[in-house]
């Protein structure tokens, strides 16, 4: 904990300049004893870093010394903030993204805010029905991945009533946009859609993970599994001719034409 504070402490540093200890403890909700203890662990661990006493003085970086210690690219940057732009709903994701915006060189800031604001996401389908988790929901299951936890979980299946089931919640994944959780369960590896999740409940006791699991090695298992239960059936039919592009757009490579009928112009 305390070094990624000091990390967050250096970074804070050398975007402003000259920092006081009472600017520092605000910046990462600290008190200003372990501010300061902070900023004198850094000097004393080499960094050039040194204080002036005085109306106007502060913590700096001797010479203005600059480090960029997220280590990132302009295009790394970009990509990150094209991703967690959209989905910053939560305050600490929101607060998360001001602070990294902050904690990057002047010329990557404005870069990195227009990418955050280049997209939007929108958790529900044409029929304004929600397609993943609800938030609480989600955030549980991502605490239980994190922190390695089974839990006690509600869930319908097609066509079945809800039930519950005890599971090992191993990774999140989405597929085309529709979000799944991956687990273990006494029937072994299982995915399971978010949006068919009707509770979920941490019950205190560790997960079992499987050797040498990978999560995108058993989602890609996983989804050629249900693939396979999947029936495909043929079907020859006509379509009026204006439909013929909207047709592609929905069917992509299954789609083929036969051309148009000479007596009706149909497809």
């Amino acid at each position: 904990m305390r070094a990624a504070r000091l990390v967050a402490t250096l970074l804070f540093l050398q975007t402003r300049g000259r920092v006081t200890v009472a600017e520092v403890a605000a910046e990462l909700e600290v008190a200003e004893r372990t501010a300061r203890r902070d900023l004198e662990a850094l000097a004393t661990a080499g960094i050039p870093v040194y204080s002036q006493r005085g109306r106007g003085g502060g913590w700096s970086l001797v010479g203005g010394a600059r480090t960029d210690l997220t280590g990132l690219t302009a295009d790394e940057i970009r990509a990150l903030f094209l991703v967690a732009g959209p989905s910053s709903t939560t305050p600490e994701l929101r607060t998360a993204l001001r602070k990294l915006v902050r904690a990057l060189p002047a010329t990557l800031r404005s870069d990195a805010e227009a990418a955050s604001r280049a997209g939007v996401a929108d958790g529900t389908d044409w029929s304004r029905t929600a397609v993943t988790a609800t938030e609480p929901q989600l955030d549980a299951f991502q605490r239980a991945v994190v922190d390695g936890m089974q839990v006690r979980l509600g869930y319908a299946g097609p066509g079945k009533p809800a039930g519950e089931r005890t599971v090992h919640p191993l990774g999140l994944a989405s597929k085309a946009g529709v979000g799944y959780l991956v687990a273990s369960t006494d029937h072994g590896l299982r995915i399971f859609r978010l949006s068919r999740v009707t509770s979920v409940e941490a019950t205190g006791d560790p997960v079992v993970r499987p050797d040498d699991f990978d999560l995108a090695t058993a989602s890609r298992s996983l989804a050629a599994r249900m693939e396979d239960r999947l029936h495909a059936v043929t079907v020859r039919a006509r379509a009026e001719p204006g439909a013929e592009a909207i047709l592609q757009r929905l069917f992509g490579g299954r789609l083929r034409s036969a051309g148009r009928i000479p007596t009706s112009g149909w497809i």
